[in-house]
């Protein structure tokens, strides 16, 4: 059975023989929903390249203190993957943050499409991010991802041009496309950059800024799929062909 998994703030430094503490929600998480009791082991990570195997060996209420049995550390995935995420209505963009998050994307970024159906504003938009960074920080967890995700701020048509601009690969998903994507070249190192449109798909603009901006517009199949997975298939299909999935 797979050792419970715990985010810690950092691991810079920790060695055999250490004892980390594990303070607040996830400690709270840990003694009071997981029961976790002195000599029971668990994995604590950063969620920036380092994690620990150890064993509880101490429990407070709010706090867990845990003495590093093994240390893992582990040099970023590349490529990476950035996925730019057009706002889906309800609850469908955690699921999507939640399935990118467990396919191994490096960055969801929220994007305020022409079409998009929701729309993050004031209060709202507050709640909306923090809700789809929980979401990530849950599934990485349960992913037993070493390096964690970011979820950026919600971005602008401006932001993703820059975005693709900077990337060394750059794929609009869009189902009128000529190029279908298993055809596109997969970059061994470097950054990946998948645009997902909204709902009511791409504007005709949308499409011409990205693509002048160095982006190939392709295809995913016959088949036209929610805005809340066309990412995961897309995500799926490139690392297929990639030296990480290999």
């Amino acid at each position: 059975m797979s050792l419970p998994v715990h985010l810690v703030p950092g691991l810079d430094g920790v060695a055999v023989g250490d004892v980390v503490r594990v303070e607040g929600d996830e400690a709270h998480h840990a003694v009071a929903v997981r029961r976790m009791r002195a000599g029971e082991s668990l994995v604590l990570t950063d969620g920036a390249g380092t994690a620990i195997t150890g064993t509880v060996s101490g429990v407070g209420k709010r706090q867990l203190d845990v003495t590093v049995e093994s240390v893992q550390t582990s040099e970023e995935p590349a490529p990476s993957v950035v996925v730019v995420q057009a706002l889906p209505k309800g609850d469908r963009g955690e699921l999507a943050v939640e399935v990118l998050t467990e396919v191994g994307v490096a960055r969801v970024v929220p994007w305020a499409a022409a079409r998009s159906v929701a729309v993050w504003k004031g209060e709202r938009a507050a709640k909306s991010l923090a809700r789809w960074r929980s979401t990530a920080r849950e599934a990485a967890k349960q992913a037993r991802r070493i390096w964690h995700p970011e979820v950026s701020a919600l971005a602008g048509t401006a932001d993703v041009v820059e975005l693709i601009a900077a990337a060394d690969l750059a794929v609009v998903l869009h189902e009128d496309a000529e190029a279908a994507l298993a055809a596109v070249p997969v970059p061994e190192t470097g950054s990946i950059v998948v645009v997902v449109g909204p709902e009511g798909g791409l504007t005709d603009e949308e499409v011409t800024a990205f693509t002048d901006a160095g982006a190939v517009s392709v295809r995913l199949g016959a088949e036209v799929l929610r805005t809340s997975t066309a990412g995961l298939a897309a995500v799926s299909a490139l690392l297929s062909r990639s030296d990480r999935w290999r």
